[in-house]
Formats: C-alpha cells, sequence, structure tokens
C-alpha cells in the first residue's frame, strides 16, 4: 500500500512538472486570476487583470490590457493558457465586421500577450465562448443576428472562420425586435450542442456541433421558441445538466426549462418575473448564473440596478424567489460567481465599479463586502484558476493509483 502511494506521488509529480514545464501554471496558492472585459478605445486598457484572495474576495490590480476596442466579453480556454475577447464593433479591418482576439496566458502573473485577431464574422460581437475539448471559438454578432465559429489553432491563435449561421425573422417589440439579434452562444454540458438565444426573433437557436469540422448543424429541433416580445438574451446550465435557465432582457423574466442531454431539446417549466411586484419603473435584464453547487440561481436586473436570487428545486427545476440585492452601482450588465460559490462579482457598467457580495450557502443571500472603480465601463468577469489545467491531473492519479492495488 505505501509503495502503491510513493508511485501515485511520484508520478503526480512529474505530471505537474510536465505540464508547467508545458507553460501550464501550477495552482500553488489557488488565488484565482480575474478578468474583466469593458468598453474602451484602443488607446486606453480594456481589459483589467486581477488577483483574487480567496478568503476575503478582495481583487489586487495586476495588468492593463490595451491594443483592442470594446472588448466587452472574454471567454477562457479550458487550460487556461488562452484567452479570447470580442471587439464590440461595426467596422474591423476594413469590413462590416467586429472582431475577435485571441491572447496567452502567462502563467506566471496572468498578464495577457496578443497572439492575432480575426474578423468575428458579423458586426457588434457580444459574446465568445470556447467548447470544452479547447478546439473551437463560438461568437454570437448582436447586429446581424449570426453566430459563427473559429478553430484555435495549436499555438493557440484563431484560424479562419469555419462555419456561420445567420438568423432570419422578427418579432412584436417595434424597437427592439425588427430583426434577428444574437445575443448569446453557449455549449451544453455535453459538448454536444450550441444554444444561441436570440433576442429579435424570441428563439433560442439549437445547434448540433460538429467537433471534427466546426460546424453547427441545424438539430432537431432546430430551437425553441419563448412568448413574444420576451427578448432572450443569456443563457445557462444547471451543473446536473438536467434544466436550463433563460433570462429574458425584454420582458425581464426567467425561464426554466428540462433539458433532454440526448437530443438537446428544451421543454418549458416555468417563467417567472426577476422584478420585486411593487416595482414600476423601467428595467432589462441581461446575465444570469447558477452557483456551483447548483441551489440557487440569480439575474442581473440593469433600471431595479439589483441581483434577483432564486432557490432551484432540484427535482423539479421550478425557481422559488428569495429575494433581491441591490448592486450598489448603475446598469449591472453582467456579474460572475467565483469558482468556489463563495462571492458573487457585479459589474456596473454606467457607474465603472464591481462590487463583490458574499454569498450564504443556506439562503443564497448576498451580503456586500467591497468595491473597486475602473475607468472604463466594466460588462464582463472570467475567473482563470493557475494550473487549472492541472485539474486534469487527477483522472492520471486515480489510474495511478490503481496500478497496484
Amino acid at each position: 500500500m505505501k509503495l502503491s502511494l510513493i508511485k501515485t506521488s511520484l508520478i503526480t509529480s512529474l505530471i505537474i512538472t510536465l505540464l508547467s514545464s508545458l507553460g501550464f501554471a501550477q495552482n500553488t496558492d489557488n488565488h484565482p486570476y480575474v478578468y474583466v472585459g469593458s468598453y474602451a478605445s484602443q488607446d486606453n486598457p480594456g481589459i483589467f487583470v486581477y488577483r483574487m484572495d480567496s478568503t476575503t474576495g478582495d481583487l489586487t490590480l495586476l495588468h492593463k490590457i490595451s491594443g483592442v476596442v470594446n472588448p466587452s466579453f472574454l471567454a477562457i480556454d479550458p487550460t487556461c493558457r488562452f484567452l479570447y475577447s470580442v471587439s464590440e464593433l461595426g467596422n474591423f479591418q476594413g469590413k462590416k465586421s467586429g472582431g475577435l482576439s485571441a491572447f496567452a496566458i502567462d502563467p506566471k502573473n496572468g498578464d495577457l500577450n496578443l497572439l492575432n485577431q480575426q474578423p468575428s464574422q458579423g458586426q457588434a460581437p457580444c459574446y465568445v465562448s470556447v467548447d470544452k475539448t479547447g478546439k473551437w471559438v463560438f461568437n454570437a454578432n448582436y447586429s446581424s443576428g449570426n453566430v459563427a465559429v473559429h478553430p484555435i489553432l495549436q499555438d493557440g491563435k484563431l484560424g479562419e472562420v469555419s462555419d456561420i449561421k445567420q438568423h432570419e425573422g422578427s418579432s412584436i417589440n417595434p424597437n427592439r425586435q425588427k430583426a434577428p439579434y444574437a445575443h448569446s452562444i453557449v455549449i451544453d454540458p455535453s459538448n454536444k450542442f450550441a444554444y444561441a438565444s436570440d433576442l429579435g426573433i424570441d428563439k433560442i437557436m439549437i445547434y448540433a456541433i460538429d467537433l471534427a469540422n466546426g460546424k453547427l448543424n441545424p438539430n432537431d429541433p432546430p430551437f425553441v421558441s419563448v412568448k413574444p416580445g420576451s427578448g432572450p438574451r443569456h443563457f445557462t446550465f444547471h451543473p446536473s445538466g438536467k434544466y436550463a435557465f433563460s433570462i429574458e432582457e425584454l420582458s425581464c423574466e426567467i425561464i426554466s426549462f428540462s433539458h433532454n442531454p440526448e437530443n438537446g431539446a428544451l421543454e418549458h417549466i416555468q417563467t417567472i418575473s426577476t422584478l420585486p411586484a411593487d416595482f414600476t419603473g423601467d428595467n432589462s435584464c441581461a446575465d444570469i448564473h447558477v452557483s456551483p453547487d447548483g441551489s440557487f440561481l440569480y439575474g442581473s436586473n440593469r433600471g431595479h440596478d439589483s441581483i434577483t436570487i432564486f432557490k432551484i428545486d432540484q427535482q423539479t427545476g421550478q425557481l422559488k424567489l428569495v429575494g433581491h440585492e441591490s448592486t450598489q452601482g448603475k446598469t449591472p450588465r453582467n456579474f460572475a460567481i467565483d469558482p468556489s460559490g463563495k462571492f458573487l462579482y457585479a459589474a456596473n457598467q454606467d457607474s465603472k465599479n464591481i462590487v463583490w457580495f458574499s454569498i450564504n450557502p443556506q439562503t443564497g443571500l448576498l451580503k456586500p463586502l467591497n468595491q473597486i472603480s475602473l475607468p472604463s465601463s466594466p460588462v464582463c468577469i472570467k475567473f482563470a484558476i493557475k494550473g487549472n489545467s492541472v485539474s486534469g491531473v487527477s483522472s492520471y492519479i486515480h489510474l495511478a493509483g490503481n496500478t497496484n492495488p
């Protein structure tokens, strides 16, 4: 038994050393890097790199990244070696398109090094995601109403586009729904399907992912429709994969769905308001996330300027309102929950501040702790654990431990 443990320890050490030599950071202190995307000109910092204190939640500024216009949404690859951002523009490199940028993450200090850029294949890209193999980048182009796929090359750079899917149609809101407006594209837990929320046509498009060729094939069913005038914006899954949730920008509601992992189908469970019953002002919804343990769901209100909190029924997928918490700022466009589930960070776009809260693990309620101000408007927060790629070592450790039972 002791010999087996010694072998396991040696093999684990060798694996971590190998990964470190290949450029992976070691997770020695478990303090994540935090990347914040914002609206900024090319000459001003647009991406901010912080170090998070995993005990207090405090953020320490490490780097300011310039050179990319309006990097308003970010995504990090599964190995935490590369970061991808949009450039939310209508014209990029002489084309009617926004842009996508690829960065290498310095494993020693979290700094970013620009690798290359590609047109996003549509105007005003507002969302980017990476599949679980780390081979494909997906982006949603809001103004053009389409979604696109780009390959990730071996060195982390973005290759030329491999697929574009144009949405068609409109809906009932004459000011916001005259045409398709693709607002997000999210990969399901099985990495087989992509869900593209389109505010303009009141549909969540469902695509079957061709991982070999970087294609989005129409699924069967090809979409799920929501109530006319809802305006689906962001979309997320329960950790179990059994449920999915959509936040509706225009109707200020959250829709709970059951999720079929075999065919990608969504079936409506419940629609519930994000606002207090007595609220009468203007509001639009933005972001949505589930706590890492799957117990609670959170959504952001812009106007009411709050995070709405729901308890998730694990057996039915039903949501029960817990309460609302002020974001201590104006227009919380996006927010994020840290990987431990202890803290929630709200990015207030119009007051240019990020406020963080502790999360009560029993009730889901939020308690404000601290905040920072930024020179530009923060609109996206992403976490990267140093050595997150080394989490894959656990499977090797398990196998090594079984070589001599």
